[in-house]
C-alpha cells in the first residue's frame, strides 16, 4: 500500500518565520538602542533632565521615552526627583559599572600616586581612559581647596583642546585623528586645513614634550594638563589629568603642573611593570 503522500510545505511559511524573528530582533536591537539614548542624554553638565528635554534630545517621541525611563527607574538605572519630576541617574548605574571598574587594574595602580600627585600640588587629579572616541574619568582624588575643578566619574571628554582628549590623540596615527576630526567624534568648531595642520603640530609637540596642556582653551575659567600612562608592552592605557582653575595657574606654574603630571604618570607606568617610551 503506498504511504498517503505529505501535504507539501507551504514555501512562504518558513521566510514567514525567519521574517517574524528578524522583525523581532530588530525591534529589541531598536529598544535597547534607544534605552543607551536616553542614558546617554545625562551629563556632567545637564544631570536633571525631563522627558520633554530627551526627548528633543535624542529625537524620539515623548511617550517612548517615558515607557523608557519607566522601565529604567524599575531598574534604579534612573531616579525621579519627587519635587522637579525631572530625572537623574540612578545608584543602579553604579551596580553595573562597579565590576567593571573593580577589574582596572590601572585603577587601582593609579589611587595612590593620585593622592600623593593631589597632595603634592594642592589640585585635582584624575585617571583617564579613552575608548577610541573620547576620554573618560574612572578615578579622582579631589582638590582640599574651597575652589577646585572636579568631574562625576564616568564623565566623558571628546573637545579637541582638552589635555586628556590631546595626549590621547597624540598616540593616534594621524589617519585615524583626522577621522575622528571630521567625524565629528572629536569636537573642533570651525577646523579648516590650516587648523588642521596646526593641531596636528600641537599633537606632536604634545608626544615630544610627554604632556598636553589645555590653558583656558575649552571652558575659560578652566586650566588642565595630562600625560600618558603604558603598560608593559609600551601600549598607552589611560592618562593623568590635572585639573584646576584657571586663576589659580599662571602660566609658569601650568608647566610645573604638567611635569609633576608626566612624573606621576611614569610612577603609574612603572607600578604597571611598564616603561614610558623614549621621546
Amino acid at each position: 500500500m503506498t504511504p498517503p503522500a505529505k501535504p507539501a510545505s507551504d514555501p512562504k511559511s518558513e521566510p514567514k518565520s525567519e521574517s517574524r524573528d528578524k522583525t523581532a530582533d530588530s525591534r529589541g536591537a531598536s529598544v535597547l538602542e534607544n534605552a543607551v539614548a536616553v542614558l546617554r542624554s545625562f551629563s556632567a553638565a545637564e544631570p536633571m533632565l525631563g522627558v520633554t528635554d530627551i526627548a528633543t534630545r535624542i529625537g524620539l517621541h515623548k511617550s517612548t521615552v517615558s515607557r523608557i525611563l519607566a522601565t529604567l527607574e524599575q531598574e534604579e538605572l534612573v531616579e525621579r526627583d519627587p519635587d522637579t519630576r525631572r530625572f537623574h541617574l540612578g545608584l543602579g548605574i553604579i551596580a553595573v559599572a562597579g565590576p567593571l571598574l573593580a577589574e582596572l587594574e590601572e585603577r587601582r595602580v593609579a589611587y595612590p600616586v593620585l593622592r600623593q600627585l593631589t597632595e603634592r600640588t594642592g589640585e585635582t587629579s584624575s585617571l583617564m581612559v579613552w575608548n577610541g572616541r573620547e576620554s573618560m574619568c574612572v578615578e579622582q582624588i579631589a582638590s582640599p581647596q574651597q575652589v577646585k575643578h572636579t568631574t562625576p566619574l564616568g564623565a566623558r571628554y571628546h573637545d579637541a583642546m582638552s589635555a586628556s582628549v590631546q595626549v590621547f590623540l597624540a598616540a593616534e596615527d594621524e589617519d585615524r585623528v583626522k577621522s575622528l576630526l571630521a567625524g565629528g567624534d572629536i569636537t573642533y568648531p570651525g577646523l579648516d586645513a590650516v587648523e588642521l595642520e596646526a593641531y596636528l603640530a600641537r599633537l606632536a609637540e604634545v608626544a615630544r614634550r610627554g604632556y598636553a596642556t589645555n590653558y583656558g582653551e575649552s571652558a575659560i575659567d578652566e586650566v588642565g594638563v595630562a600625560a600618558l600612562v603604558h603598560d608593559h608592552r609600551g601600549n598607552p592605557v589611560a592618562a593623568v589629568l590635572i585639573p584646576a582653575p584657571r586663576f589659580r595657574v599662571s602660566p609658569e606654574r601650568l608647566q610645573l603642573l604638567g611635569e609633576a603630571c608626566a612624573a606621576a604618570a611614569a610612577h603609574v607606568t612603572t607600578r604597571l611593570g611598564g616603561t614610558t617610551p623614549v621621546r
